[in-house]
């Protein structure tokens, strides 16, 4: 699931491979600052049965790491144990609910401060989007703007001085490898998938959300290729991740980001 992960944040982003440097915390990866010195943008995703709300020998020097890019303003992206990850690390509270878990594809809503935003304000009022969590933020760090929700608050929040975001739906998924996540992680998730009739009823009920499969992609767009006036739009990547459209960096051109992205 490791690589499938990687896939997904490859695919989503249009990066190729030898952009992405991952550094894997649960495996034994240690997080360092010096790490972010060569990054154009961190992505945090993970991590399968590994807790937000936990602590472990890896968990501070992460956090560390999540504050030093705030610090930085380093271009930042939490999905779903990504965003619980940050919302901790900058004071904010992650409980362990697995009675309020999210899985299969759900309804979102954008908040008034959301349609002021660079990035959410592309998104419709109201948006489907791949979920799969147990934990989740119970209380936002301070300093941070709260920028979709649904019956359960802080799907989507920033940091309110920095390119810095986080996500509790899967903002790496689209539907198919959604439905990858969920077979591979079933018998976690044993709790809301107790039987067959709805391990298949979540499946069939998984949509291709158009907003969510393009966030990663335009977070980069935004925060990190920073395009010259002069180069027409015709030279971003295409959807169909086509290699060569995104021209190296120089004048008049745009920064190809490079992205860390400590996952498991």
């Amino acid at each position: 699931m490791e690589t499938q992960e990687q896939s997904c944040f490859l695919e989503r982003s249009r990066l190729r491979p030898e952009q992405l440097h991952t550094v894997n915390v649960a495996r034994g990866d240690e997080p360092s600052l010096d790490q972010l010195d060569d990054a154009d943008a961190l992505l945090i995703g993970g991590a399968g049965k590994y807790s937000a709300a936990q602590t472990y020998p890896w968990t501070e020097p992460l956090h560390d790491l999540v504050r030093h890019a705030v610090e930085r303003q380093l271009p930042t992206l939490g999905s779903c144990w990504g965003h619980q990850v940050v919302a901790r690390a900058l004071g904010g509270c992650v409980v362990h609910d697995p009675e309020r878990a999210e899985l299969g594809c759900g309804w979102v809503e954008r908040t008034d401060a959301g349609t002021e935003d660079p990035l959410f304000c592309r998104f419709p009022a109201r948006f489907q989007a791949n979920m799969g969590h147990h934990d989740r933020v119970v209380e936002l760090p301070p300093d941070t703007t709260e920028l979709a929700r649904n019956d359960q608050p802080y799907q989507a929040f920033r940091v309110n001085d920095a390119p810095l975001y986080g996500t509790q739906f899967h903002s790496e998924l689209d539907a198919e490898r959604e439905r990858e996540r969920i077979l591979a992680y079933r018998e976690y998730y044993r709790s809301a998938l107790p039987d067959e009739e709805t391990v298949q009823r979540v499946l069939k009920n998984l949509a291709d959300t158009t907003e969510v499969d393009n966030l990663l992609y335009d977070f980069l767009m935004t925060f990190v290729a920073r395009p010259h006036p002069s180069v027409p739009p015709s030279t971003l990547l295409p959807p169909d991740g086509t290699e060569g459209t995104m021209p190296a960096t120089g004048p008049g051109r745009y920064r190809s980001p490079r992205s860390m992205s400590p996952s498991s």
